[in-house]
């Protein structure tokens, strides 16, 4: 199951559970729609990965299975992908 990530690995900005700016990779790594466009090209710069929009789990499924509050962040901030 999604662990649903609060936040961008980047700038640390805010991911709703809901959220449809929420990108993430094959490993859940997840950035804002902003930093996976125009910062990262699209590539996880963890894996190197695709980034493609994060599935919004429905509120009432939310309830049972809640989203993560782990904060991941970068300290430096991130690099576009090798």
């Amino acid at each position: 199951m999604l662990a649903l990530r609060p936040n961008c690995e980047c700038c640390d900005t805010d991911l709703a559970a809901d959220s449809r700016e929420a990108m993430i990779c094959s490993f859940e790594c997840t950035f804002c729609a902003a930093c996976a466009s125009d910062v990262l090209g699209g590539r996880c710069p963890n894996c190197t990965g695709e980034l493609v929009r994060r599935p919004v789990r429905p509120a009432e499924k939310l309830v049972n299975n809640p989203a993560s509050t782990e904060r991941v962040v970068n300290a430096g901030g991130c690099a576009a992908a090798a």
